[in-house]
Protein backbone atom coordinates (compact mmCIF):
# COMPACT_ATOMS: atom_id res chain seq x y z
CA UNK A 1 0.00 0.00 0.00
CA UNK A 2 1.58 3.75 -0.47
CA UNK A 3 2.69 5.70 1.91
CA UNK A 4 2.54 9.42 1.38
CA UNK A 5 3.06 12.67 3.78
CA UNK A 6 0.32 15.16 4.49
CA UNK A 7 1.01 18.11 6.09
CA UNK A 8 3.93 16.48 8.03
CA UNK A 9 1.73 13.05 8.90
CA UNK A 10 2.77 9.95 7.20
CA UNK A 11 -0.18 7.74 6.58
CA UNK A 12 -0.08 4.59 4.76
CA UNK A 13 -3.78 4.02 2.83
CA UNK A 14 -5.12 1.40 0.10
CA UNK A 15 -4.06 1.75 -3.67
CA UNK A 16 -6.98 4.13 -5.03
CA UNK A 17 -7.63 6.56 -2.26
CA UNK A 18 -7.56 10.27 -3.66
CA UNK A 19 -6.03 12.50 -1.70
CA UNK A 20 -8.74 13.82 0.42
CA UNK A 21 -9.87 10.73 1.24
CA UNK A 22 -6.71 10.14 2.51
CA UNK A 23 -6.37 13.45 4.54
CA UNK A 24 -9.82 12.02 6.12
CA UNK A 25 -8.40 9.31 7.41
CA UNK A 26 -6.06 11.73 9.92
CA UNK A 27 -8.08 14.39 10.84
CA UNK A 28 -7.23 16.98 7.89
CA UNK A 29 -10.64 18.35 6.50
CA UNK A 30 -10.10 19.68 3.25
CA UNK A 31 -12.60 22.22 1.73
CA UNK A 32 -14.51 20.58 -0.49
CA UNK A 33 -18.56 21.65 -2.50
CA UNK A 34 -19.04 19.41 -5.55
CA UNK A 35 -16.97 16.33 -4.35
CA UNK A 36 -19.31 13.77 -1.91
CA UNK A 37 -18.41 10.01 -0.77
CA UNK A 38 -21.66 8.61 -1.79
CA UNK A 39 -21.24 10.23 -6.22
CA UNK A 40 -18.78 10.04 -8.33
CA UNK A 41 -15.82 12.73 -8.67
CA UNK A 42 -16.22 15.12 -11.15
CA UNK A 43 -13.94 17.59 -9.71
CA UNK A 44 -15.38 21.04 -11.12
CA UNK A 45 -15.14 23.32 -7.80
CA UNK A 46 -11.79 23.64 -7.33
CA UNK A 47 -11.69 24.56 -3.93
CA UNK A 48 -10.12 21.27 -2.91
CA UNK A 49 -6.70 22.74 -4.52
CA UNK A 50 -3.64 21.58 -2.26
CA UNK A 51 0.28 21.72 -3.58
CA UNK A 52 1.69 18.22 -4.04
CA UNK A 53 5.89 18.52 -4.02
CA UNK A 54 7.39 17.97 -7.25
CA UNK A 55 4.48 18.78 -9.37
CA UNK A 56 4.29 22.11 -10.98
CA UNK A 57 0.54 23.33 -10.22
CA UNK A 58 -1.68 22.81 -7.51
CA UNK A 59 -4.16 19.82 -7.54
CA UNK A 60 -7.87 18.67 -7.06
CA UNK A 61 -7.53 16.76 -4.11
CA UNK A 62 -10.79 15.33 -4.52
CA UNK A 63 -9.67 13.64 -8.18
CA UNK A 64 -6.29 12.86 -7.55
CA UNK A 65 -5.15 9.63 -6.32
CA UNK A 66 -2.26 8.82 -4.11
CA UNK A 67 1.11 7.65 -4.79
CA UNK A 68 3.64 5.94 -3.06
CA UNK A 69 6.04 8.84 -1.56
CA UNK A 70 3.84 12.07 -2.00
CA UNK A 71 3.80 14.64 -0.04
CA UNK A 72 0.98 16.99 0.11
CA UNK A 73 0.33 20.54 1.61
CA UNK A 74 -3.15 21.63 2.06
CA UNK A 75 -3.07 24.74 3.89
CA UNK A 76 0.11 26.64 3.02
CA UNK A 77 0.11 30.23 1.44
CA UNK A 78 -0.33 28.76 -1.77
CA UNK A 79 -2.94 27.00 -0.83
CA UNK A 80 -4.52 29.36 0.47
CA UNK A 81 -4.43 31.99 -1.86
CA UNK A 82 -6.32 29.82 -4.36
CA UNK A 83 -8.57 28.81 -1.95
CA UNK A 84 -9.38 32.66 -2.06
CA UNK A 85 -9.27 33.30 -5.97
CA UNK A 86 -12.04 30.65 -6.28
CA UNK A 87 -14.22 31.84 -3.36
CA UNK A 88 -13.96 34.73 -5.45
CA UNK A 89 -14.64 33.59 -8.64
CA UNK A 90 -17.81 31.76 -7.19
CA UNK A 91 -19.46 34.79 -5.25
CA UNK A 92 -19.20 36.92 -8.25
CA UNK A 93 -22.92 36.07 -9.56
CA UNK A 94 -23.71 34.93 -5.78
CA UNK A 95 -26.43 36.52 -4.13
CA UNK A 96 -25.54 38.93 -1.35
CA UNK A 97 -29.35 37.68 0.84
CA UNK A 98 -27.80 35.77 3.39
CA UNK A 99 -30.33 37.40 6.44
CA UNK A 100 -33.15 35.88 3.93
CA UNK A 101 -31.54 32.76 3.32
CA UNK A 102 -32.45 29.51 4.62
CA UNK A 103 -29.11 27.87 4.46
CA UNK A 104 -27.73 30.64 6.79
CA UNK A 105 -25.64 28.89 9.92
CA UNK A 106 -25.61 25.92 7.48
CA UNK A 107 -24.00 27.21 4.34
CA UNK A 108 -20.76 26.08 2.57
CA UNK A 109 -19.89 29.52 1.46
CA UNK A 110 -20.42 31.31 4.69
CA UNK A 111 -17.96 28.79 6.38
CA UNK A 112 -15.88 28.36 3.96
CA UNK A 113 -15.11 32.37 2.94
CA UNK A 114 -15.01 33.02 6.74
CA UNK A 115 -12.07 30.16 6.92
CA UNK A 116 -10.53 30.75 3.82
CA UNK A 117 -11.82 34.11 2.27
CA UNK A 118 -11.60 37.33 3.74
CA UNK A 119 -10.69 39.31 0.43
CA UNK A 120 -11.63 42.41 -0.41
CA UNK A 121 -13.43 41.78 -3.51
CA UNK A 122 -12.56 43.44 -7.03
CA UNK A 123 -15.68 43.17 -8.66
CA UNK A 124 -17.60 45.91 -9.38
CA UNK A 125 -20.20 45.40 -12.07
CA UNK A 126 -23.59 44.01 -11.30
CA UNK A 127 -24.57 40.33 -10.53
CA UNK A 128 -26.45 38.50 -13.67
CA UNK A 129 -29.89 37.81 -12.42
CA UNK A 130 -31.34 34.35 -12.43
CA UNK A 131 -34.81 32.67 -11.12
CA UNK A 132 -35.73 32.55 -7.71
CA UNK A 133 -38.24 30.63 -5.33
CA UNK A 134 -38.73 28.74 -8.16
CA UNK A 135 -40.79 25.07 -7.27
CA UNK A 136 -39.39 22.41 -9.12
CA UNK A 137 -41.09 19.42 -6.96
CA UNK A 138 -43.55 18.72 -4.34
CA UNK A 139 -40.83 19.34 -2.22
CA UNK A 140 -37.98 21.89 -3.34
CA UNK A 141 -37.86 24.93 -4.01
CA UNK A 142 -34.68 26.48 -6.08
CA UNK A 143 -32.86 29.37 -6.24
CA UNK A 144 -30.76 29.65 -9.40
CA UNK A 145 -28.79 32.61 -8.12
CA UNK A 146 -27.53 30.72 -5.31
CA UNK A 147 -26.26 27.65 -7.20
CA UNK A 148 -22.79 27.27 -7.52
CA UNK A 149 -22.96 24.39 -10.33
CA UNK A 150 -21.58 22.05 -7.85
CA UNK A 151 -23.57 19.18 -9.78
CA UNK A 152 -24.35 16.95 -6.75
CA UNK A 153 -28.38 17.04 -6.96
CA UNK A 154 -27.69 16.30 -10.86
CA UNK A 155 -25.68 13.25 -9.93
CA UNK A 156 -27.89 12.20 -7.22
CA UNK A 157 -30.79 11.76 -9.33
CA UNK A 158 -28.49 10.21 -12.03
CA UNK A 159 -26.34 7.37 -10.18
CA UNK A 160 -28.44 7.19 -6.93
CA UNK A 161 -32.72 6.96 -8.03
CA UNK A 162 -31.59 6.80 -11.51
CA UNK A 163 -34.62 9.16 -12.29
CA UNK A 164 -32.73 12.04 -14.54
CA UNK A 165 -34.75 14.89 -13.70
CA UNK A 166 -32.07 17.50 -13.56
CA UNK A 167 -29.56 19.14 -15.78
CA UNK A 168 -27.25 22.15 -16.30
CA UNK A 169 -28.41 23.96 -18.77
CA UNK A 170 -26.99 27.34 -20.91
CA UNK A 171 -23.38 28.16 -21.24
CA UNK A 172 -20.99 30.68 -19.17
CA UNK A 173 -22.43 32.83 -16.05
CA UNK A 174 -25.61 32.31 -17.83
CA UNK A 175 -25.38 28.34 -16.51
CA UNK A 176 -27.82 27.10 -14.35
CA UNK A 177 -29.52 23.80 -12.57
CA UNK A 178 -33.05 23.55 -14.15
CA UNK A 179 -35.19 20.70 -13.86
CA UNK A 180 -35.06 19.11 -17.11
CA UNK A 181 -38.22 20.29 -20.04
CA UNK A 182 -41.79 18.87 -18.71
CA UNK A 183 -40.12 17.19 -15.46
CA UNK A 184 -40.13 17.89 -12.25
CA UNK A 185 -38.28 16.33 -9.12
CA UNK A 186 -40.83 14.57 -8.06
CA UNK A 187 -38.80 10.72 -6.45
CA UNK A 188 -39.19 9.15 -3.63
CA UNK A 189 -36.06 10.38 -2.35
CA UNK A 190 -36.04 14.20 -3.86
CA UNK A 191 -35.37 15.56 -0.02
CA UNK A 192 -31.40 14.19 -0.41
CA UNK A 193 -30.97 16.62 -2.83
CA UNK A 194 -31.62 19.47 0.06
CA UNK A 195 -29.89 18.01 2.32
CA UNK A 196 -26.55 17.48 -0.02
CA UNK A 197 -26.50 21.17 -1.29
CA UNK A 198 -23.95 22.94 -0.23
CA UNK A 199 -25.63 26.19 -0.66
CA UNK A 200 -28.71 27.59 -0.41
CA UNK A 201 -29.69 27.08 -3.79
CA UNK A 202 -32.58 23.84 -2.74
CA UNK A 203 -34.19 24.44 0.04
CA UNK A 204 -37.23 22.53 2.03
CA UNK A 205 -40.74 23.28 1.27
CA UNK A 206 -41.53 22.23 4.44
CA UNK A 207 -39.21 23.85 6.22
CA UNK A 208 -38.61 26.88 4.39
CA UNK A 209 -38.40 29.70 6.86
CA UNK A 210 -39.42 27.78 9.93
CA UNK A 211 -37.25 28.29 12.34
CA UNK A 212 -33.38 29.18 11.86
CA UNK A 213 -30.76 26.46 12.46
CA UNK A 214 -29.01 27.78 15.05
CA UNK A 215 -32.11 27.05 17.14
CA UNK A 216 -32.10 23.46 16.21
CA UNK A 217 -30.83 20.60 18.53
CA UNK A 218 -30.26 17.33 16.65
CA UNK A 219 -30.83 13.92 18.76
CA UNK A 220 -30.04 10.46 17.20
CA UNK A 221 -33.04 8.47 16.29
CA UNK A 222 -34.23 6.01 13.83
CA UNK A 223 -37.10 6.20 11.66
CA UNK A 224 -39.91 4.42 12.22
CA UNK A 225 -41.18 4.45 8.82
CA UNK A 226 -40.40 1.28 7.44
CA UNK A 227 -38.66 -2.03 8.36
CA UNK A 228 -35.05 -0.68 7.21
CA UNK A 229 -34.49 1.53 10.35
CA UNK A 230 -32.98 4.68 8.13
CA UNK A 231 -30.65 6.42 11.05
CA UNK A 232 -31.60 9.92 11.40
CA UNK A 233 -30.84 13.28 13.30
CA UNK A 234 -33.96 14.68 15.16
CA UNK A 235 -33.91 18.46 14.80
CA UNK A 236 -35.86 20.10 17.53
CA UNK A 237 -36.44 23.78 18.92
CA UNK A 238 -35.57 23.62 22.61
CA UNK A 239 -35.09 27.87 22.96
CA UNK A 240 -38.46 28.72 22.61
CA UNK A 241 -41.44 27.62 25.24
CA UNK A 242 -43.76 24.91 23.30
CA UNK A 243 -47.02 26.12 23.20
CA UNK A 244 -50.05 24.17 22.42
CA UNK A 245 -50.62 23.48 18.26
CA UNK A 246 -47.31 24.61 17.86
CA UNK A 247 -44.30 22.14 16.40
CA UNK A 248 -41.64 21.00 18.55
CA UNK A 249 -39.84 19.03 15.96
CA UNK A 250 -38.64 20.92 13.24
CA UNK A 251 -37.46 18.39 10.85
CA UNK A 252 -35.64 14.83 10.22
CA UNK A 253 -32.17 14.67 8.66
CA UNK A 254 -30.34 11.28 7.48
CA UNK A 255 -27.86 10.08 9.52
CA UNK A 256 -24.46 8.39 7.84
CA UNK A 257 -24.74 4.42 8.96
CA UNK A 258 -22.75 2.54 6.07
CA UNK A 259 -24.65 -0.85 6.71
CA UNK A 260 -28.28 0.26 6.81
CA UNK A 261 -28.50 3.95 4.81
CA UNK A 262 -25.40 5.32 4.13
CA UNK A 263 -26.29 9.20 3.39
CA UNK A 264 -29.64 8.71 2.26
CA UNK A 265 -33.63 8.73 3.46
CA UNK A 266 -36.89 8.52 1.47
CA UNK A 267 -39.00 11.56 1.63
CA UNK A 268 -41.79 8.88 3.11
CA UNK A 269 -39.94 9.05 6.22
CA UNK A 270 -38.65 12.23 6.02
CA UNK A 271 -41.74 14.37 5.89
CA UNK A 272 -43.85 11.60 8.20
CA UNK A 273 -43.21 13.01 11.19
CA UNK A 274 -46.05 14.84 11.95
CA UNK A 275 -48.06 12.33 13.78
CA UNK A 276 -45.65 13.99 16.71
CA UNK A 277 -47.33 17.20 17.04
CA UNK A 278 -50.50 16.30 15.33
CA UNK A 279 -53.89 17.91 17.18
CA UNK A 280 -54.73 14.15 16.91
CA UNK A 281 -51.82 13.18 20.20
CA UNK A 282 -53.97 11.56 23.50
CA UNK A 283 -52.47 13.57 25.38
CA UNK A 284 -53.98 12.34 28.61
CA UNK A 285 -56.05 8.97 29.82
CA UNK A 286 -59.67 9.47 29.02
CA UNK A 287 -62.27 6.96 29.80
CA UNK A 288 -65.69 7.19 27.77
CA UNK A 289 -68.90 7.88 29.35
CA UNK A 290 -72.17 7.76 27.62
CA UNK A 291 -70.73 8.01 24.50
CA UNK A 292 -68.54 11.61 25.55
CA UNK A 293 -64.93 11.22 26.75
CA UNK A 294 -63.56 12.04 30.21
CA UNK A 295 -60.44 12.83 31.31
CA UNK A 296 -58.45 10.77 33.83
CA UNK A 297 -55.31 10.97 36.14
CA UNK A 298 -52.78 8.36 35.47
CA UNK A 299 -53.68 7.02 38.48
CA UNK A 300 -57.30 6.69 38.53
CA UNK A 301 -56.97 5.24 35.24
CA UNK A 302 -54.87 2.61 36.34
CA UNK A 303 -57.00 1.61 39.04
CA UNK A 304 -59.77 1.37 37.45
CA UNK A 305 -58.71 -0.86 34.01
CA UNK A 306 -56.93 -3.06 36.78
CA UNK A 307 -60.13 -3.94 38.34
CA UNK A 308 -62.37 -4.25 35.37
CA UNK A 309 -59.20 -6.68 33.89
CA UNK A 310 -58.65 -8.71 37.41
CA UNK A 311 -62.94 -8.73 37.10
CA UNK A 312 -63.50 -10.33 33.78
CA UNK A 313 -60.08 -12.65 34.02
CA UNK A 314 -61.59 -14.29 37.48
CA UNK A 315 -65.45 -14.47 36.04
CA UNK A 316 -64.28 -15.41 31.87
CA UNK A 317 -60.96 -16.59 32.52
CA UNK A 318 -57.60 -15.47 29.98
CA UNK A 319 -59.24 -17.73 26.97
CA UNK A 320 -61.95 -14.15 26.82
CA UNK A 321 -58.74 -11.88 27.08
CA UNK A 322 -57.26 -10.50 23.60
CA UNK A 323 -54.14 -8.63 23.37
CA UNK A 324 -52.82 -6.95 20.07
CA UNK A 325 -49.71 -5.69 20.38
CA UNK A 326 -47.70 -3.43 17.21
CA UNK A 327 -44.19 -3.35 15.61
CA UNK A 328 -44.63 0.52 15.99
CA UNK A 329 -43.45 -0.23 19.24
CA UNK A 330 -39.69 -0.56 20.76
CA UNK A 331 -37.88 -3.52 21.75
CA UNK A 332 -38.64 -2.61 25.79
CA UNK A 333 -42.35 -1.96 25.23
CA UNK A 334 -42.64 -5.24 23.74
CA UNK A 335 -40.97 -7.34 26.01
CA UNK A 336 -42.50 -4.93 29.07
CA UNK A 337 -45.98 -5.96 27.33
CA UNK A 338 -45.11 -9.92 27.17
CA UNK A 339 -44.32 -9.84 30.84
CA UNK A 340 -47.10 -7.98 31.89
CA UNK A 341 -50.02 -9.76 29.81
CA UNK A 342 -48.27 -13.78 29.85
CA UNK A 343 -46.83 -13.57 33.31
CA UNK A 344 -48.77 -11.24 35.12
CA UNK A 345 -52.37 -11.92 33.64
CA UNK A 346 -51.51 -15.36 32.10
CA UNK A 347 -53.06 -14.35 28.69
CA UNK A 348 -51.96 -16.60 25.58
CA UNK A 349 -54.39 -14.73 23.06
CA UNK A 350 -51.73 -11.96 21.81
CA UNK A 351 -50.55 -11.09 18.56
CA UNK A 352 -48.59 -7.89 16.62
CA UNK A 353 -49.43 -8.68 13.20
CA UNK A 354 -52.09 -6.41 11.41
CA UNK A 355 -51.79 -7.41 7.76
CA UNK A 356 -52.68 -4.09 5.55
CA UNK A 357 -54.98 -3.89 3.21
CA UNK A 358 -53.11 -1.61 0.75
CA UNK A 359 -49.23 -3.13 0.38
CA UNK A 360 -47.09 -0.23 1.05
CA UNK A 361 -44.42 1.12 -1.47
CA UNK A 362 -41.21 -0.75 -1.92
CA UNK A 363 -38.27 -0.43 -4.20
CA UNK A 364 -34.96 -2.24 -4.05
CA UNK A 365 -32.98 0.67 -2.35
CA UNK A 366 -34.51 1.88 1.01
CA UNK A 367 -38.25 1.74 0.91
CA UNK A 368 -40.09 -1.31 2.00
CA UNK A 369 -43.29 -2.34 2.29
CA UNK A 370 -43.39 -3.30 5.96
CA UNK A 371 -44.36 0.19 7.41
CA UNK A 372 -42.85 -0.63 10.74
CA UNK A 373 -40.21 -0.38 11.98
CA UNK A 374 -40.02 -2.87 14.81
CA UNK A 375 -41.70 -6.47 13.14
CA UNK A 376 -38.58 -8.46 13.24
CA UNK A 377 -38.15 -7.20 17.36
CA UNK A 378 -41.98 -8.72 18.13
CA UNK A 379 -40.88 -11.63 16.07
CA UNK A 380 -37.58 -12.50 17.99
CA UNK A 381 -39.47 -11.49 21.41
CA UNK A 382 -41.78 -14.13 20.37
CA UNK A 383 -45.00 -11.98 20.36
CA UNK A 384 -47.05 -13.79 17.30
CA UNK A 385 -50.10 -15.99 17.46
CA UNK A 386 -47.66 -18.92 16.61
CA UNK A 387 -45.90 -18.34 19.41
CA UNK A 388 -48.07 -17.70 21.89
CA UNK A 389 -50.46 -20.98 20.67
CA UNK A 390 -53.39 -17.82 20.87
CA UNK A 391 -55.90 -16.41 18.70
CA UNK A 392 -54.79 -14.21 15.50
CA UNK A 393 -55.79 -10.76 15.12
CA UNK A 394 -57.97 -12.08 13.12
CA UNK A 395 -59.54 -14.47 15.26
CA UNK A 396 -59.60 -12.06 17.61
CA UNK A 397 -62.12 -9.68 16.27
CA UNK A 398 -64.09 -12.96 15.07
CA UNK A 399 -64.66 -14.49 18.45
CA UNK A 400 -65.25 -10.47 19.74
CA UNK A 401 -68.05 -10.45 17.10
CA UNK A 402 -69.36 -13.78 18.63
CA UNK A 403 -68.98 -12.38 22.33
CA UNK A 404 -66.48 -15.05 22.81
CA UNK A 405 -63.91 -12.37 23.78
CA UNK A 406 -64.67 -10.04 26.63
CA UNK A 407 -61.61 -7.79 27.21
CA UNK A 408 -59.29 -6.57 23.88
CA UNK A 409 -55.93 -4.78 25.21
CA UNK A 410 -55.34 -2.64 21.68
CA UNK A 411 -52.00 -0.51 20.98
CA UNK A 412 -51.03 1.91 18.38
CA UNK A 413 -53.37 0.14 15.26
CA UNK A 414 -55.87 1.37 13.31
CA UNK A 415 -57.86 -1.80 12.81
CA UNK A 416 -59.53 -0.64 9.75
CA UNK A 417 -56.18 -0.56 7.54
CA UNK A 418 -56.42 -4.64 7.88
CA UNK A 419 -60.48 -5.13 8.01
CA UNK A 420 -63.25 -3.26 6.57
CA UNK A 421 -64.61 -0.53 8.72
CA UNK A 422 -68.30 -1.90 9.30
CA UNK A 423 -66.29 -5.52 11.22
CA UNK A 424 -63.77 -4.13 13.45
CA UNK A 425 -67.11 -1.66 14.83
CA UNK A 426 -69.77 -4.44 15.20
CA UNK A 427 -66.94 -6.58 16.45
CA UNK A 428 -65.17 -3.81 19.22
CA UNK A 429 -68.95 -3.08 20.23
CA UNK A 430 -69.67 -6.49 21.15
CA UNK A 431 -66.71 -6.62 23.88
CA UNK A 432 -66.98 -5.46 27.70
CA UNK A 433 -63.47 -4.11 28.00
CA UNK A 434 -61.74 -2.15 24.96
CA UNK A 435 -58.76 -0.27 25.87
CA UNK A 436 -56.36 1.52 23.56
CA UNK A 437 -53.25 2.60 23.97
CA UNK A 438 -51.08 4.41 21.14
CA UNK A 439 -49.90 8.12 20.54
CA UNK A 440 -52.63 9.40 18.19
CA UNK A 441 -56.64 9.10 17.68
CA UNK A 442 -57.78 6.87 14.74
CA UNK A 443 -61.43 4.92 14.39
CA UNK A 444 -60.12 2.36 16.24
CA UNK A 445 -59.23 4.25 19.38
CA UNK A 446 -62.94 6.03 18.76
CA UNK A 447 -64.22 3.11 19.77
CA UNK A 448 -62.52 1.96 22.94
CA UNK A 449 -63.55 2.67 26.40
CA UNK A 450 -60.36 4.05 28.02
CA UNK A 451 -57.29 5.80 25.86
CA UNK A 452 -53.98 5.57 27.15
CA UNK A 453 -51.33 7.75 26.02
CA UNK A 454 -48.15 6.77 24.38
CA UNK A 455 -45.33 8.44 24.56
CA UNK A 456 -44.03 9.18 20.35
CA UNK A 457 -40.89 8.07 18.97
CA UNK A 458 -39.37 11.26 19.84
CA UNK A 459 -40.20 11.11 23.56
CA UNK A 460 -38.52 8.24 24.58
CA UNK A 461 -35.24 6.14 24.28
CA UNK A 462 -35.56 2.74 23.13
CA UNK A 463 -34.77 -0.05 20.39
CA UNK A 464 -36.07 -1.06 17.41
CA UNK A 465 -34.22 -4.28 15.37
CA UNK A 466 -35.02 -3.54 11.48
CA UNK A 467 -35.77 -6.57 8.47
CA UNK A 468 -32.46 -7.51 8.95
CA UNK A 469 -31.67 -7.93 12.46
CA UNK A 470 -30.16 -5.03 13.75
CA UNK A 471 -30.96 -3.57 16.55
CA UNK A 472 -30.52 0.00 16.68
CA UNK A 473 -31.22 2.70 19.42
CA UNK A 474 -33.52 5.76 19.57
CA UNK A 475 -33.24 8.53 21.72
CA UNK A 476 -35.50 11.00 23.93
CA UNK A 477 -35.09 14.26 21.64
CA UNK A 478 -38.20 16.29 23.15
CA UNK A 479 -40.93 15.76 26.05
CA UNK A 480 -43.58 13.64 25.98
CA UNK A 481 -46.26 15.47 25.07
CA UNK A 482 -49.38 16.11 27.95
CA UNK A 483 -49.64 13.14 30.20
CA UNK A 484 -48.26 10.54 27.95
CA UNK A 485 -45.40 7.68 29.21
CA UNK A 486 -43.37 5.52 27.21
CA UNK A 487 -44.85 1.88 26.25
CA UNK A 488 -43.01 -0.41 28.96
CA UNK A 489 -43.86 2.13 31.76
CA UNK A 490 -47.61 1.74 30.92
CA UNK A 491 -47.31 -1.67 31.18
CA UNK A 492 -44.86 -1.78 34.72
CA UNK A 493 -47.46 0.51 36.58
CA UNK A 494 -50.28 -1.74 35.45
CA UNK A 495 -48.29 -4.96 36.27
CA UNK A 496 -47.98 -3.44 39.89
CA UNK A 497 -51.10 -2.12 40.04
CA UNK A 498 -52.48 -6.25 39.91
CA UNK A 499 -49.70 -7.59 42.28
CA UNK A 500 -46.47 -7.72 40.11
CA UNK A 501 -43.88 -5.79 40.21
CA UNK A 502 -41.60 -4.68 37.29
CA UNK A 503 -37.73 -3.74 38.37
CA UNK A 504 -37.57 -1.17 35.46
CA UNK A 505 -36.89 2.27 36.80
CA UNK A 506 -35.44 3.35 32.45
CA UNK A 507 -35.69 1.96 28.97
CA UNK A 508 -32.05 0.72 29.92
CA UNK A 509 -33.33 -2.02 32.71
CA UNK A 510 -35.84 -3.24 30.36
CA UNK A 511 -33.27 -4.15 27.52
CA UNK A 512 -30.52 -5.21 30.19
CA UNK A 513 -33.50 -8.03 30.97
CA UNK A 514 -34.72 -8.58 27.76
CA UNK A 515 -31.20 -9.24 26.93
CA UNK A 516 -31.06 -12.05 29.46
CA UNK A 517 -34.14 -13.82 28.46
CA UNK A 518 -34.80 -14.15 24.93
CA UNK A 519 -31.99 -15.78 23.11
CA UNK A 520 -31.63 -13.50 19.61
CA UNK A 521 -30.73 -10.95 22.10
CA UNK A 522 -28.18 -12.14 24.95
CA UNK A 523 -25.14 -10.53 25.34
CA UNK A 524 -26.73 -7.21 23.73
CA UNK A 525 -26.31 -3.89 25.76
CA UNK A 526 -26.72 -0.01 24.86
CA UNK A 527 -23.33 -0.21 24.65
CA UNK A 528 -22.83 -2.79 22.19
CA UNK A 529 -25.17 -1.35 19.96
CA UNK A 530 -23.29 1.85 19.76
CA UNK A 531 -24.02 4.63 16.97
CA UNK A 532 -24.53 2.35 14.53
CA UNK A 533 -26.62 -1.01 16.02
CA UNK A 534 -25.73 -4.44 16.25
CA UNK A 535 -26.84 -7.22 14.54
CA UNK A 536 -29.01 -10.22 16.37
CA UNK A 537 -27.62 -13.33 17.46
CA UNK A 538 -27.39 -15.75 14.31
CA UNK A 539 -27.77 -12.99 11.60
CA UNK A 540 -25.08 -12.38 9.05
CA UNK A 541 -22.91 -8.85 8.87
CA UNK A 542 -23.79 -8.87 5.30
CA UNK A 543 -27.61 -9.99 5.48
CA UNK A 544 -28.68 -6.22 5.11
CA UNK A 545 -26.66 -6.08 1.69
CA UNK A 546 -27.26 -9.23 0.51
CA UNK A 547 -31.19 -8.26 0.84
CA UNK A 548 -31.51 -4.97 -0.78
CA UNK A 549 -31.00 -2.46 1.66
CA UNK A 550 -28.31 -0.60 -0.48
CA UNK A 551 -27.51 -0.12 -3.61
CA UNK A 552 -23.57 -1.08 -4.33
Amino acid sequence: MPKITIDSTEIEVEKGTTVIQAAEQIGIDIPRYCYHPGLSIVGVCRICLVEIERMPKLQVACYTPVADGMVVHTNNEKVQQARRAVLEFLLINHPLDCPVCDQAGECWLQNFYMQHGLYDSKMVEDKVKKQKALPIGPNVMLDSERCILCTRCVRFCDEITETHELGIFNRGDHTELLPYPGQELDNKYSGNTIDICPVGALTDKDFRFRTRVWYLTETPSVCPGCSTGCNINVHHNDHRPYKAGGIRVSRLKPRYNPDVNQWWMCDEGRYGFTQVDADSRIVAPQKKTRGDWQLLSWQDAIDEIATKIKGILKKHGADAFGVILSPQMTNEGLFAAKRFFQETLEVENIDFEVVAREKGYADDFLMKADKNPNSEGAKKIGLSAVDNSGLEVAQMLADAKDNRLKALYICHHNLEKGFKKEEVKEALSKVDLVIFQGTNQNSTSNLANYCLPSASFVEKDGTFTNFAGRVQEIHKAVEPLGESKPDWTIFRNLSKRLGKSMPYFEAGDVFNALAEEVDAFKGLSYEKIGEHGVLLNGHRASTEKEMGALVA
